[in-house]
């Protein structure tokens, strides 16, 4: 261990050694320059620095205070014209006092329930289909066959009434599912547009494109979640229909078949 930290030692000593005979050379050649080839030298890079300082006051200087002013230039014509600062405050005022007054009301009106039913398994398929949850579509016909009843067996009613039953239930099923739907791409559609005034009130000058741009696709939605509804009330309003046809067809069959009777028991001497 000793003969290890000897050696360091000897190394780093000898290092110093040549370290300082370096710096010596350098010393003496120093000295030995011609003291006016030195204040020659020191007198060019004055010279030179005296240059490159005249240079970034005079041209580039003057060119620096132009692009200065046209920038200062474009970014009043900004705040003043394409995106006037106080009326982005304004709006953003207006946008922040329209949600503190209403916020408080419209989740009132959301926390209002009118559910009616009062048994047991209305008051289950009322909630199921006032939950806004399309997961529990797949549990709407065991209820609602429970509430309305299944579709009568064969023995007990004719072929078209069955089928007149049969319909009626897949019809109803359909508005009723399509009702949860729509109420939860509402929900989503509620969401988005508080997202949207949120952004509103925050947007930085210039991206109010964007936030157009998102307000017009939900507009888009909300405009094909009501197309949707309106096909589905058109489907209920033709099932209406074809089965009040349906009843006049099956009165006429059945005051002909009354009149064939009649006339049989007529002709029977």
């Amino acid at each position: 261990m000793k003969m290890k930290t000897l050696e360091l030692l000897r190394n780093f000593q000898r290092r110093f050694s040549r370290s300082r005979r370096w710096l010596f050379v350098a010393v003496i050649t120093l000295c030995l320059i011609p003291s006016n080839t030195r204040a020659q030298g020191i007198g060019d890079i004055l010279l030179l620095l005296h240059t490159i300082t005249s240079t970034l006051q005079g041209p580039i200087g003057d060119a620096l205070n132009e692009m200065r002013k046209v920038s200062t230039e474009i970014n009043n014509f900004r705040q003043k014209i394409i995106w006037p600062l106080a009326l982005i405050n304004q709006t953003r005022s207006f946008v922040s006092a329209t949600r503190a007054h209403y916020t408080g009301l419209l989740s009132q009106i959301e926390g209002l329930k009118n559910n009616s039913a009062t048994l047991a398994l209305p008051m289950q398929l009322e909630s199921m289909f006032r939950g806004a949850q399309s997961g529990s579509i797949g549990q709407i016909p065991g209820i609602y066959t429970q509430v309305y009843q299944p579709v009568a067996l064969a023995g007990v009613a004719q072929p078209g009434q069955r089928n007149l039953m049969d319909i009626d239930d897949a019809m109803a099923m359909d508005s009723l599912k399509t009702s949860i739907v729509s109420d939860q791409t509402t929900q989503g559609m509620l969401t988005l547009a508080d997202s949207l005034e949120q952004q509103a009130m925050t947007a930085a000058p210039g991206s109010a494109s964007m936030v157009t741009a998102q307000a017009r696709v939900a507009d888009l939605v909300t405009q094909a979640q009501l197309a949707k509804m309106l096909a589905a009330q058109l489907r209920q309003e033709a099932t209406k229909l074809a089965h009040q046809n349906a009843t006049l067809k099956h009165s006429a069959t059945t005051t002909q078949n009354l009149f064939n009777q009649i006339q049989q028991v007529l002709a029977h001497p």
